[in-house]
């Protein structure tokens, strides 16, 4: 069964919350899952984005009006 790590990352404005995303990537071990919260809007766009050029498999998990969670998948 994949380890979670949770990363709450609500009210933490853009580009901050991408680093804060590839740091804790980093320290991820294989197949382990790493689940975010994130604000809609421009930190989506800006955290979907470098997920999708980093090659990062992630699915939604939830969404409303103001936030966003998603569970990121380390392949590597």
């Amino acid at each position: 069964m994949p380890l979670l790590k949770y990363l709450d990352l609500k009210s933490v404005p853009c580009p901050l919350n991408v680093v804060k995303i590839k740091l804790a990537l980093e320290k991820l071990s294989k197949n382990e899952q790493l689940i975010v919260e994130l604000d809609t809007g421009e930190p989506e766009e800006m955290v979907l984005n470098n997920l999708k050029v980093m090659g990062c498999l992630f699915i939604q998990i939830k969404k409303n009006e103001k936030f966003l969670k998603i569970k990121i998948v380390n392949e590597k």
